[in-house]
């Protein structure tokens, strides 16, 4: 795709009034895609197309049309010869909707991110973007790129306590079902990473790419193992980590009354005395998942919600690419 200059539409499409209904997602995931500005994008992943990749041992169930025959006759091994831009690999998109996902929520005070702002704010209010909100962008869009492509994609992902899971297909009708899904879904409740990421190893009958978008505040080592699963049955594992600057700066002063969205549990502390010490455990939090990735052979890449979903998936494109 042709890299462009963000057109007005984007901007309008990434405005606070259409980011609180937007009534048209699958317009918002184009408009999103094309204001990359990447000039071309590479496949989500490794598949097998056009263009020669690498070697990867022989699965039982491989098309035997990619077996490379002159290397299994020189070494007597079995290779298969891969490609990018394949549609024989399913991409499966992994949606958390925990109740925390709706972090922050959308005050009357609360600032707009600069990314989502036209113009100016009338009358004082303002309008923040929650993980959930945003994690559901960043889903729509990759899958407006993978299906403009050519390329399956699946969803799983929770209303309530219930999994919801479209299987992978191509084509524009299954992507308005998938977006159609996308826009119904709200943050309420729990859920268990690790048996998601499970349940998504699963589904894939093949070796395929799971993109796991939550803010992952849960059992980290139930996570990490879950995740490690995974990539050993030769899926392709992302992370993409949610984030807000709230969490991040932690700007609260005074005595405050904090409450976990999803166990409900309460926490009356002085939040300026703890600053410190709250930063310095959530950028621990972050170091250890992004360790653990990295020691797994796992991408993950951390975006905040003040950032534009598309230069955010921009980046992560490229480094997927290099």
């Amino acid at each position: 795709m042709a890299g462009a200059a963000p057109s007005a539409a984007f901007s309008r499409v990434l405005s606070p009034d259409l980011l609180a209904s937007l009534g048209d997602l699958e317009l918002a995931a184009r408009l999103i895609v094309e204001g990359m500005q990447a000039g071309g994008h590479r496949s989500l992943y490794r598949g097998v197309g056009t263009e020669f990749v690498q070697h990867r041992p022989y699965v039982q169930g491989d098309s035997l049309r990619y077996l490379d025959w002159k290397l299994l006759a020189r070494t007597d091994r079995l290779q298969t010869r891969q490609y990018r831009e394949s549609t024989q690999v399913g991409l499966l998109l992994v949606l958390d909707t925990s109740a925390s996902m709706g972090f922050p929520e959308p005050a009357g005070s609360a600032p707009v991110p600069a990314w989502a702002r036209e113009g100016e704010v009338e009358g004082g209010t303002g309008f923040v973007v929650s993980r959930l909100r945003y994690g559901i962008l960043l889903a729509a869009a990759l899958a407006w790129l993978a299906i403009s492509r050519g390329e399956a994609v699946g969803l799983l992902t929770w209303t309530g306590s219930l999994p919801l899971h479209l299987p992978l297909r191509s084509g524009r009708p299954h992507l308005r079902r998938l977006l159609a899904e996308l826009e119904r879904l709200e943050p309420r409740g729990a859920w268990g990473p690790a048996e998601a990421m499970d349940q998504a190893a699963s589904l894939l009958r093949r070796r395929g790419m799971v993109v796991a978008i939550s803010d992952f505040y849960d059992d980290e080592g139930a996570l990490q193992s879950s995740l490690r699963r995974a990539a050993r049955r030769g899926h392709d594992v992302a992370m993409l980590q949610l984030t807000s600057e709230e969490e991040l700066d932690f700007p609260f002063d005074g005595e405050m009354e904090f409450e976990d969205a999803e166990t409900g549990a309460r926490l009356l502390t002085h939040a300026g005395a703890s600053a410190d010490a709250v930063r310095a455990r959530i950028r621990g939090f972050h170091d250890r998942l992004r360790r653990a990735a990295l020691r797994d052979g796992i991408d993950h890449v951390r975006l905040s919600t003040s950032e534009a979903p598309g230069p955010a998936l921009r980046r992560y494109l490229l480094t997927r690419a290099r």
